[in-house]
């Protein structure tokens, strides 16, 4: 795999993650935020599973339990609370609040577990884009700002970061979509007992099969395995940063699908987010 190859798989997982926010809002009334979390890690991580078995790859020898437990943790708290999120705030707020607050998080747990500093160019280029997130706040009157759905997605921020970090750990002695399967396994089982708890006849509708199909199926186990193969060379805080391209899908697809309306300072943040991300995407990798 080239070099400058690795943050184009972070960056396309980051571009599928931006349509599970416009792909909720399609989903039947009657679906709770915290059943179409778990039913897309349930989804997402049975067929990764599945594809993996098939394809013979997956070999549980020499495991990091302790890192995968972990990590699966982090993956089954970050569903409801971004889907709760996005309930409450909005598409654009929820996503940008969560993914746009998941760098400054991500930084900080690795410079404190790893004892790793980012570079000046990731925090250049990090400013940046979450300068570009904060522009893209001012999106009209139909921003929600709530208390409750911010610590929500502050939580899933925290949870995002979480899961980079201990999976970057994981992938490095291990196939991509191996350490995906296991981690989305596990926390598809940890998420199980939601499945009983709330009304699940919603996906039984035609607009809930589509909807917990792509949720699980692209943005999740297609997104998670390009973003378990970036992370094979690509740092975890550098990750996170790409992928802050999910707020910018988001933003674009809720002006194009969903009708929200995005003023001159909205644009403008989008723009910082692409220079964010492009100084990362392109950044000459560390010696």
């Amino acid at each position: 795999m080239a070099v400058k190859t690795a943050p184009l798989f972070v960056l396309f997982a980051a571009i599928l993650w931006g349509t599970t926010g416009t792909a909720q809002a399609f989903a039947p009334a009657t679906a709770h935020p915290i059943a179409i979390g778990a039913a897309r890690l349930a989804v997402g991580g049975l067929f990764l599973l599945l594809v993996t078995l098939l394809l013979g790859k997956l070999n549980l020898k020499s495991w990091p339990i302790g890192l995968t437990l972990l990590a699966a943790f982090c993956m089954a708290c970050y569903q409801p609370l971004f889907f709760s999120a996005v309930h409450q705030t909005g598409v654009a707020v929820g996503t940008v609040i969560a993914i746009g607050s998941a760098p400054i998080l991500s930084g900080f747990l690795e410079t404190i577990f790893f004892k790793r500093l980012p570079s000046s160019i990731w925090w250049g280029a990090t400013s940046l884009s979450i300068l570009g997130c904060a522009l893209l706040f001012l999106t009209g009157d139909t921003v929600k700002i709530k208390p409750m759905g911010i610590l929500l997605a502050l939580g899933a921020g925290l949870s995002f970061a979480g899961y980079t970090l201990l999976s970057g750990q994981i992938v490095q002695g291990k196939n991509p979509l191996e350490t995906a399967a296991v981690i989305f396994g596990i926390g598809g089982v940890i998420l199980m007992p939601f499945l009983f708890l709330f009304d699940m006849q919603w996906i039984l509708q035609p607009n809930g099969i589509a909807v917990s199909l792509h949720l699980g199926i692209v943005a999740t186990a297609a997104a998670y395995f390009l973003f378990s193969k970036g992370l094979q060379q690509v740092p975890a805080s550098s990750a996170v940063s790409l992928s802050l391209a999910e707020p910018f899908t988001a933003a674009v697809l809720g002006v194009a699908l969903i009708g929200e309306e995005l003023n001159l300072l909205s644009w403008l943040g989008i723009g910082m987010l692409l220079g964010g991300i492009v100084l990362i995407a392109f950044a000459p990798k560390k010696k």
